[in-house]
């Protein structure tokens, strides 16, 4: 197993602490999402403007590293999380040095005022820990074995902000890589130590508290959700030579346990029609539903030549942390008429009288 480097206290709301399970909103599992700290989210896509905090303003090497980590955010929240921006004049303040309220063997910490704003602070260069001295790497031409990757520890505390808890590894510590937001930094050259962007325990979380940022948008592959498929006939009989469209829709299953991506429509997949004659038991493939106008609807026009029974079927993606699901299937009954090859394309799909 990897060493770790020492904890990193947490620090939330007014207090500096270690995360326990009192603080989450929901258990942790190996491999599931980050936990996800009391107090809820910000507002979806909010901006949440931070400035350099008076008389503790970072050093120009520091700020230039938190700035990179508050766009590393940004780029990879694939969520519609709130996103980080400098502002000389915003509310939250970012500081370093021996002000810093981080507890004993803090290296950073961070408060958070949801949904009005949040504080940060990092460890001077140099401080002495009982445990050693605090060396950032981004200070050195060429960084030394232990020294801890400023980018990579900002983007850890801009993810406690969003709501994020510590990932919850295997013992083993193999899924390391599943999250930035980890109970233990690591140093150089540990795997991990510079990750600049959020894992996708992360990500899920992230999407669970604040969806995704489109319909069209993948679901990290550190969830497992359920997915609902319906189909319907815009004509559930017909005459000979008439067509019917099918329209599918596919849905995230409306959980709680799924926060905001509860119901969401899935548009943008592989949904397949597959068709049978009434009767039989085989289901022969069609084709793939071309995406329908309405999000998460996929839509493809029949023109059976008998009673035929439709079911659409949308498999499990190897790329994104949903399930698959077959539609019941729906029935289109097609019923002979006389003369109906004279009728008007407009009338063809009516009854006969």
């Amino acid at each position: 197993m990897t060493t770790l480097s020492r904890p990193r206290l947490l620090a939330t709301v007014t207090a500096v602490l270690l995360v326990t399970s009192s603080m989450l909103a929901g258990g942790a599992t190996a491999h599931g999402p980050d936990p996800a700290l009391s107090g809820g989210g910000f507002g979806q896509n909010q901006v949440l403007r931070f400035r350099w905090r008076a008389g503790s303003e970072p050093t120009a090497i520091m700020k230039t590293a938190i700035k990179a980590a508050a766009n590393d955010a940004n780029d990879t929240r694939a969520s519609k999380a709130a996103t980080f921006a400098y502002d000389a004049g915003g509310p939250s303040p970012i500081g370093y040095g021996a002000g810093a309220t981080c507890g004993v063997n803090g290296l950073a910490c961070f408060t958070r005022d949801v949904p009005d704003s949040f504080t940060m602070w990092f460890r001077e260069q140099g401080h002495v820990f009982d445990w050693g001295t605090m060396k950032w790497c981004e200070n050195y031409t060429t960084p030394p074995n232990g020294c801890y990757d400023a980018e990579n520890i900002a983007l850890d505390e801009f993810g406690h902000v969003e709501g994020l808890g510590h990932h919850d590894n295997y013992d083993s510590d193999s899924d390391y890589g599943d999250a930035v937001v980890q109970t233990y930094s690591r140093t150089k050259p540990s795997a991990g130590y510079n990750k600049h962007v959020f894992g996708r325990c992360d990500v899920a979380r992230l999407q669970i508290i604040y969806d995704t940022l489109t319909t069209a948008a993948k679901f990290s592959t550190c969830l497992d959700m359920a997915t609902v498929l319906t189909i319907t006939a815009s004509s559930a009989q017909i005459v000979v030579g008439g067509s019917t469209t099918l329209t599918a829709t596919l849905k995230v299953v409306d959980s709680d346990s799924y926060g905001r991506l509860g119901g969401d429509a899935v548009s943008g997949r592989t949904v397949t029609l597959q068709r049978r004659a009434v009767g039989t038991t085989t289901w022969i493939a069609v084709g793939t539903m071309p995406t329908g106008a309405a999000s998460g609807t996929y839509v493809l026009a029949q023109r059976p030549g008998g009673d035929t029974e439709y079911r659409a079927v949308f498999a499990t993606p190897s790329t994104e942390g949903i399930n698959g699901d077959s539609s019941p299937a729906v029935r289109v009954s097609v019923t002979g008429c006389t003369g109906a090859a004279a009728m008007s394309a407009e009338s063809i799909n009516a009854p006969c009288a």
